[in-house]
C-alpha cells in the first residue's frame, strides 16, 4: 500500500491524499478529500497547478466531510475526466451541491484576480454531485475487492468522518477533522479501538481551548455589553455548523432570559441554505439536541431572528446603526458579506467582533485575530476602532490535549502522519506524541509517497 500526500501537509488546506492498495492482483487507486487550497493570494494560486496524478486512473474518491478545503476540487477532478464513485456520509452528500456550487461562483472572481481561467464550472459540480454515493456510519462497504471502508462519527461538522480502511490485510485510518466534543448539536467523536496507520490533522496540535462550560457564558457576557453600549456585534461564521450551533446557543439563551432581547441577522444565503439541510438529519443530533426536537422546539428559529437571503436587505443592515447581530460569512473575513459589515462598523468603538472559528495566516480574519490597528477592504484602509474578541472554544477543531486522547484509544499504531496543520502545529504536537505515547510520527511534506 502506498499513500501520496497531495494537500494539506504543509498548511491547512487542500486536503488531498493518493492511496494505492494491491488488489485481486491489480492497483485499484482512490483519493481521500481532494479539497481548495484557501488563504492568501501565493496558496489560492496553487489550485491551478497541475494534479500529481491522472484523474482518469482514480477508481473511487472518498471525502470525509463538505468544507470546502476538503471537497472543494471535486468538480476539477471531473473535468478532467474522473468518473467513479465518490463516497462520503448522508448529509455530506446532502451538503455537497450547495457548496460546490457556491464555490464554483467563487472561484471565478479567484480566478479573474489571479488572471487564471476558470477552474471548473457549474456543469463539473453538477458531475460531481451526481457522483456522491452516501453510506451510514459504521456500515462496512466494499468499493473494491479487497478494500472494507467504514465511516465514523468524527463530531466535526454534521455528516463529518473518520476513515478506516482495510486492505492489504492492514488498518488504516485517516482522520478528516476531529470535533470539540462536547458542542451544541452534534455526537461527541468516536474513538477508534485498533489501526497500523493513522493519517490524522493537527489544526490545533499546539493550543487548548477555553473550557467548553465557559464559551456560552463568554457569549451572553459579550451580548450583553453589546446591548449596553448599544453597539453591534460582528459575527464572521462558517456557513456549515459554527452558525447552527450559534441559533442553538442564541435560542437557548433567549429562551431562558440570560440575555436582553437584541436583533438577530443570519446575513448568508449559503447559511440559510445550509441550515434547512441541516434540519434534514435529525437522526445524526445529539441526545439533547434529538429531546428538544422532539418536544417542538425549532432549535433555529427564535423571536427577533431574521434571515437575509436578499442582497437589498443586507445593504440595509450598514445603514442602520442600531444595536444588532449580524451573523454572515466569509468565516475567515476572506469574502463574502460580512466585509462589507466589517468596513462599515470596524471603525466604530462601540462594535464588537466576535472570532469564534480557525483563522487562516494571511486571511483577513487572521490578521483581525491578531491585532492589526487597520485592515483593507475593497481598495480601501479601514482603521479597527472595534474591540476584537475571541472564543476558541466554539471551534470545531479538537484541540492538542484532545487530539493526543484521541490518537492514545487506538490499540496497535505503527506510524502516525501528521498533516492539516501550520508548522509550529505539526512540530509540537508530534512531538508530544513521540514523547508521551510511544509512537512513531511522520510531517510528511507535499508530494512525499509513503509505502506502508
Amino acid at each position: 500500500m502506498r499513500i501520496s500526500f497531495c494537500g494539506a501537509t504543509e498548511e491547512v488546506t487542500g486536503s488531498n491524499f493518493l492511496v494505492e492498495v494491491n488488489s485481486a492482483g491489480k492497483t485499484v487507486k482512490f483519493v481521500v478529500d481532494c479539497g481548495l487550497f484557501q488563504g492568501p493570494r501565493e496558496t489560492e494560486i496553487k489550485n491551478w497547478n497541475k494534479l500529481p496524478y491522472n484523474p482518469q486512473e482514480i477508481d473511487f474518491a472518498i471525502a470525509t466531510h463538505s468544507h470546502i478545503d476538503h471537497i472543494g476540487r471535486f468538480p476539477l477532478l471531473c473535468k478532467q475526466d474522473f468518473h467513479g464513485k465518490i463516497y462520503s456520509t448522508k448529509p455530506t452528500a446532502g451538503f455537497a451541491q450547495i457548496f460546490l456550487e457556491d464555490t464554483c461562483k467563487l472561484m471565478k472572481n479567484t480566478a479573474d484576480d489571479l488572471g487564471q481561467e476558470p477552474l471548473f464550472e457549474q456543469s463539473d459540480v453538477l458531475s460531481a454531485v451526481n457522483l456522491f454515493e452516501p453510506h451510514d456510519y459504521y456500515e462496512v462497504f466494499q468499493p473494491a475487492e479487497g478494500i472494507e471502508i467504514k465511516f465514523y462519527d468524527a463530531g466535526h461538522i454534521l455528516g463529518s468522518a473518520i476513515i478506516e480502511i482495510e486492505a492489504e490485510g492492514k488498518t488504516i485510518i485517516f482522520s478528516g477533522d476531529l470535533g470539540n466534543p462536547p458542542v451544541p448539536v452534534l455526537r461527541d467523536t468516536d474513538f477508534i479501538e485498533k489501526a497500523d496507520f493513522v493519517v490524522m490533522e493537527s489544526t490545533y496540535g499546539d493550543r487548548i481551548h477555553e473550557p467548553s462550560d465557559q464559551r456560552k457564558i463568554r457569549l451572553a457576557q459579550i451580548i450583553e455589553d453589546v446591548v449596553k453600549q448599544n453597539g453591534v456585534l460582528l459575527m464572521p461564521s462558517f456557513a456549515l455548523e459554527r452558525t447552527q450551533e450559534i441559533l442553538y446557543e442564541l435560542n437557548s439563551l433567549f429562551e431562558s432570559k440570560k440575555i436582553p432581547q437584541i436583533p438577530v441577522f443570519i446575513d448568508s444565503p449559503l447559511a440559510i441554505k445550509a441550515t434547512e439541510i441541516y434540519k434534514k438529519f435529525p437522526e445524526d443530533f445529539d441526545t439533547e439536541a434529538e429531546s428538544q426536537i422532539k418536544s417542538g422546539d425549532d432549535l433555529f428559529n427564535f423571536p427577533g431572528l431574521k434571515f437575509t437571503p436578499d442582497a437589498n436587505e443586507s445593504r440595509q443592515l450598514d445603514q442602520d446603526a442600531s444595536s444588532k447581530i449580524i451573523i454572515a460569512g466569509s468565516g475567515m473575513s476572506n469574502g463574502g458579506r460580512i466585509v462589507f459589515h466589517e468596513r462599515r462598523f470596524l471603525p466604530v468603538s462601540s462594535t464588537v467582533l466576535l472570532i469564534i472559528g480557525y483563522q487562516v495566516t494571511g486571511t483577513m480574519g487572521r490578521m483581525l485575530k491578531d491585532g492589526t490597528h487597520s485592515v483593507r477592504i475593497k481598495g480601501e484602509q479601514v482603521p479597527v476602532a472595534a474591540r476584537v474578541e475571541i472564543i476558541d472554544a466554539y471551534s470545531a477543531h479538537a484541540d492538542q490535549p484532545k487530539l493526543k486522547y484521541w490518537l492514545s484509544k487506538i490499540q496497535g499504531v505503527k506510524k502516525c502522519f501528521i498533516v492539516h496543520g501550520e508548522d509550529k502545529s505539526k512540530r509540537v504536537l508530534s512531538s508530544m506524541i513521540k514523547d508521551e505515547q510511544g509512537v512513531e510520527t511522520v510531517i510528511p511534506k507535499e508530494g512525499e509517497e509513503v509505502e506502508i
